[in-house]
């Protein structure tokens, strides 16, 4: 990190003292990510408090499910995500986008656009994938550029590279950053990036997560715990 400056050396301390105290509680949640992946358990949102829940689905649909916690998160916050999936859920596999919009109302603020993000994305899947959205992660599972790639593209709608490694580090694949606002302010904060970017192209994207992966690495702190350590500190919640 070279010469620190007292502003710095207090940001690093306080970045210690938090994964001291927040360790376990990350280590568990993305523990819960990798068992999200292989079994038939799905995420609810109830009383402000996320939890696993044994359904009766695919893997394919939960997976898919994940898909669209992350469209609709963009832009909001994981709680709208979480509660908005809760409301849409029976509709996800078969529904339409205007039976997701009417149920959203005075609810969601992107209603509309979204719900069609989802159908289109479901279409493009179905039509090209055979709905294997498994088998299209486990087929590239070892190449996590292409993985990330393969969600990040326009066929994927709503989906950028954040909203891309959020779904991939929600599953349980490590080695992801998720760029969100939060997360960047504290890489300014610490003088990891100069400025915070109003949006991120792929090259933009990876500059900064090759960053955090240093200084991940000069902080003996695992990039998945310290990206979700990051996000807690400036949110006081470790959700998904």
């Amino acid at each position: 990190m070279g010469n620190l400056n007292p502003n710095q050396s207090k940001s690093l301390l306080d970045l210690h003292l938090h994964y001291k105290k927040k360790k376990k509680r990350i280590q568990k949640r993305l523990s819960e990510f990798s068992f999200f992946y292989d079994n038939p358990v799905s995420w609810f949102f109830e009383n402000n408090k996320m939890e696993l829940r044994k359904v009766e689905k695919s893997d394919d649909e939960r997976l898919f499910e994940e898909l669209c916690f992350c469209i609709l998160t963009a832009n909001t916050s994981a709680e709208m995500g979480m509660k908005s999936i809760d409301i849409i859920r029976p509709l996800l596999r078969e529904g339409s986008a205007e039976e997701m919009k009417r149920l959203l109302e005075g609810i969601y603020r992107f209603k509309t656009v979204r719900p069609q993000y989802i159908i289109e994305t479901r279409n493009f899947l179905q039509q090209h994938h055979s709905f294997n959205i498994k088998k299209i992660i486990e087929n590239d599972k070892k190449n996590p550029v292409i993985l990330r790639d393969f969600f990040a593209q326009k066929d994927i709608k709503g989906i950028s590279y954040k909203e891309a490694s959020h779904f991939l580090r929600n599953i349980g694949i490590s080695g992801y950053a998720i760029l969100d606002k939060h997360v960047l302010y504290s890489l300014l904060n610490l003088r990891i990036i100069d400025d915070v970017p109003k949006s991120l192209n792929r090259e933009q994207y990876l500059e900064i997560e090759k960053k955090l992966i240093g200084f991940s690495n000069e902080m003996g702190i695992p990039m998945d715990e310290l990206d979700l350590l990051l996000w807690s500190m400036r949110t006081g919640k470790i959700l998904k």
